[in-house]
């Protein structure tokens, strides 16, 4: 999964014939991590993300640019002051390590002219996006790191830029793959591919898994591979020499179980041969843009949600909880019945019953005379026993008439948890986020601060597709949007689609009082398995109904329905297809 040195000389490349002369018109920064700069060229304009996210450190051209704070963080603004208007000179890479520059140039507040050089190292939990001047020294960076954090290393505002420590590895553009085989030949102790992966510079472990898997199918240790081995590693190697300095790549996304992302690579990869399925794209920007999506949104959403999460998780342990506890006392109760029988046995036996037992011997006349050993309590009177009999008995009586109500309130409080939480999970932005924070303050999970006027967020309208027969279908972003589209947007002869056993967004086809056909009813139950915490499951149930069957029981939580009139159809989510159908703007 992690971007190689190959990869980011290759799609270094691939950027510069886009965005080498392109003007920065606007910097936005999404998250702490992230950064994504508007540019303008003659040929039309573009958006470059670039991240330095421990889990996915990158750069490219995006197609899904995310949501912005209301308020642009401080770096961001900084950015802003130098570089809007800047001119995106050259894109440069240190060897095959991964580390781009991008070089600027514009002009300060009294029109002279300044230039720049953003870093961006793509080093997992190390990477970083630096802001160095023309002379070297540091302007700011994603992340500031002191003395404390190393003393290798320090990357602070007015401290010279040091390069990062480069390792000791062979440059395959800089050497013949003969001279690089051999190298790798003299590890001593280090299979093939761990030989590979430590002698050249800019290899990702799946690739050098590859060339050992084609050299050597066992993997043998470097230093006892075949002649036969030798020369396969070299043609191999010389491959992939040939690809660094034509750039004729083949940008490929791997894919397991069909439908999940696992890697991506530059090349074509049998070492897994039928358990993952090779994608192939037009360009790297494409790849790692579709490869990631899902995955940063999901991170995205972490960090802004992280205690409105932390917050609806608790809540939503403690309703479980207490449905476990209620469940129990209603177990409880199933026994209330033999607390009727010992009263009125001791009560029919009292004439020949002591004072001062431990228990009573009684014929159970309810089970043909068997007899049974009742307790008793030696302080009080058989009379008095059985009274305390009959007591506990009404209490359970009582708390099994209220528990069973009891237990439908938890149950539906967790099941609209559940649902929170999935809106949350597959929140797109800070306003779809404020909506659910709004809907949690009214059903009084969130209480608002002191100084919160309590100003609502701007409603957002529905999520808009339409299907391949031309039917609008809408989805629902939250519980609140979920109830308006189903009881006030939608018509009675509308199609309604929901996963069965999964929480998830109300899907509506606008039918128009026509027959919807079976292409557009498939389409929109591939949307509500995709909207759903199904998304990620294959083969997910989902029923759809006519909104006319539909009713909101009185007092429910936000999003809730019933219906038992209803068909169900199994459908595999799939984001390209949601993508597909998304209604452009």
């Amino acid at each position: 999964m992690p971007l190689d040195g190959i990869t980011l000389n290759l799609l270094s490349r691939e950027l510069s014939q886009y965005i080498v002369g392109s003007r920065i018109e606007k910097i936005h920064q999404p998250s702490k991590d992230e950064l994504v700069f508007h540019l303008r060229s003659r040929e039309g304009a573009y958006r470059l993300l670039l991240s330095a996210s421990a889990n996915s450190p990158r750069l490219h051209l995006t197609a899904n640019a995310p949501e912005n704070p209301a308020t642009p963080p401080m770096l961001c603004m900084l950015l802003r002051k130098h570089l809007t208007g800047a001119v995106i000179t050259a894109i440069r890479q240190l060897g095959l390590d991964r580390v781009v520059f991008l070089d600027l140039a514009g002009t300060n507040e009294i029109g002279d002219a300044v230039t720049f050089t953003l870093c961006v190292e793509i080093m997992a939990k190390h990477s970083n996006i630096i802001l160095v001047n023309s002379d070297g020294n540091i302007v700011d960076s994603v992340k500031r790191i002191d003395f404390t954090q190393s003393s290798v290393r320090q990357i602070l505002p007015s401290f010279k830029y040091e390069l990062p420590p480069r390792q000791n590895k062979i440059n395959l553009t800089e050497a013949s793959a003969e001279d690089v085989a051999s190298e790798i030949r003299k590890c001593v102790g280090k299979r093939l591919s761990g030989a590979i992966l430590e002698t050249v510079e800019g290899i990702s472990p799946l690739i050098s898994r590859e060339i050992a898997s084609y050299a050597c199918p066992d993997d043998s240790l470097a230093t006892e591979i075949t002649d036969i081995s030798f020369e396969r590693l070299i043609k191999k190697l010389s491959y992939i020499k040939s690809v660094l300095e034509s750039g004729n790549a083949f940008p490929t996304m791997l894919i397991r179980d069909s439908v999940k992302p696992y890697d991506f690579t530059f090349m074509d990869i049998t070492q897994y041969g039928f358990a993952v399925e090779a994608k192939e794209f037009g360009s790297f920007s494409q790849l790692l843009d579709d490869f990631y999506y899902e995955k940063d949104r999901f991170e995205r959403t972490r960090q802004r949600s992280q205690s409105l999460l932390k917050l609806l998780q608790s809540s939503s342990a403690r309703a479980a909880r207490k449905l476990q506890s209620r469940q129990a006392e209603l177990e409880a109760c199933a026994d209330k019945d033999s607390l009727r029988i010992n009263a009125e046995l001791i009560l029919a036996n009292q004439y020949r019953l002591e004072k001062g037992s431990l228990f009573y011997d009684l014929e159970n006349f309810y089970d043909e005379n068997k007899v049974i050993r009742i307790s008793a309590d030696p302080a009080l009177s058989p009379s008095a026993n059985a009274q305390k009999y009959f007591k506990e008995y009404r209490k359970a009586k009582t708390a099994e008439s209220m528990l069973g109500e009891l237990i439908e309130q938890s149950e539906q409080e967790l099941s609209y948890l559940e649902s929170v939480i999935d809106s949350v999970n597959r929140a797109d932005g800070y306003t779809e986020l404020a909506e659910i924070r709004a809907e949690l303050y009214e059903q009084g999970y969130l209480k608002r601060a002191k100084n919160d006027k309590g100003k609502k967020p701007k409603p957002l309208p529905p999520l808009e597709y339409v299907s391949d027969d031309g039917y609008t279908i809408l989805v629902g972003r939250n519980n609140v949007q979920n109830d308006l589209l189903t009881f006030k947007t939608a018509a009675k002869d509308d199609s309604w689609f929901h996963t069965q056993k999964f929480p998830g967004s109300h899907v509506v086809v606008i039918g128009n009082g026509d027959i919807i056909p079976e292409l557009t009813c498939r389409q929109a139950a591939v949307l509500a398995a995709y909207h759903s915490g199904a998304r990620e499951s294959s083969q997910v149930a989902v029923d759809y109904t006519e909104v006319r069957a539909l009713k909101k029981p009185s007092g429910a939580k936000p999003g809730k329905v019933i219906y038992h009139t209803y068909n169900t159809m199994w459908v595999t989510p799939d984001r390209e297809l949601c993508e597909r159908l998304k209604k452009k703007k």
